[in-house]
């Protein structure tokens, strides 16, 4: 590729795999995964333009899907505030018990609850780092930050995490005999909304439902946002001559490739 030729759709497509494998790695959720891949093509077409050959070219399509992950991450109200890390760890009286951490950590299923309580932007640098094997300097590429920067994230991601692991026991008694996690049950709730869940997912978030001290709330917001938004619907609007004209030529320039 010379450095005026923008990459191509066939060698945009020579990349799924390794980008797949990378959104999976920072969202630990196959759907979102998908998603984040066909997006990041969609919007690497969009920019194909100002892709000039400089670097590698995956390098380039890792960074656009990670802004892209920024975007549809939100802040959960469970995580941990970097703030919190740093006043803990700096207080000489804080320690935690290492058999709880050892416990969590020969568990997956916990272990996982436990980085996605994580900042997105610090559980990212762990990931790549200590999952991915990635060096420090490719994640500050991607991140857009600096050496040291991607290190500061890295060191509090892991006090993060051995934070949020040893805090699983009061966790788990909150929500003993609940059953499905917590994350699980909020995975599935949209579909439950459209009646699209299988039966015996359904039977089991029903039951998420009926004993979870903090889902319920959540659930009932969602349906009471997903009525509002459908009394906002116009049936006389359609698309403007404008954007149906620009999404006629996104796609024939696309076919056109």
């Amino acid at each position: 590729m010379n450095d005026t030729t923008p990459p191509s759709t066939d060698e945009l497509a020579e990349h799924v795999d390794a980008l797949y494998r990378f959104a999976l790695g920072l969202v630990r959720d196959h759907d979102l995964a998908s998603d984040l891949v066909q997006d990041t093509f969609v919007k690497a077409m969009e920019k194909s333009a100002q892709y000039r050959g400089e670097g590698n070219l995956l390098s380039w399509l890792r960074r656009l899907l990670h802004n892209l992950a920024i975007d549809r991450v939100r802040r959960s109200a469970h995580e941990i505030l970097v703030d919190d890390i740093d006043q803990q760890w700096g207080t000489d009286s804080y320690t935690v018990d290492p058999a709880v951490v050892t416990e969590r950590l020969a568990d997956r299923s916990e272990l996982e609850d436990a980085l996605i309580r994580l900042p997105f932007d610090h559980r990212t640098v762990v990931i790549l780092h200590d999952i991915e094997q990635w060096k420090v300097r490719e994640i500050a590429e991607v991140q857009r930050i600096s050496l040291p920067a991607a290190k500061q994230r890295l060191r509090r991601g892991r006090m993060m995490l051995v934070t949020a692991l040893a805090s699983g026991t009061e966790r788990r008694q909150r929500l003993e005999g609940v059953p499905m996690r917590c994350w699980d049950a909020r995975r599935h709730v949209s579909e439950y909304l459209d009646g699209a869940l299988n039966v015996t997912t359904s039977a089991l978030l029903e039951a998420h439902l009926a004993t979870c001290p903090t889902c319920p709330p959540l659930y009932s917001a969602l349906v009471d946002t997903r009525e509002r938004l459908a009394g906002l619907r116009d049936p006389d609007t359609v698309v403007s001559p404008a954007l149906a004209s620009r999404l006629r030529q996104i796609s024939d320039a696309h076919d056109g490739r």
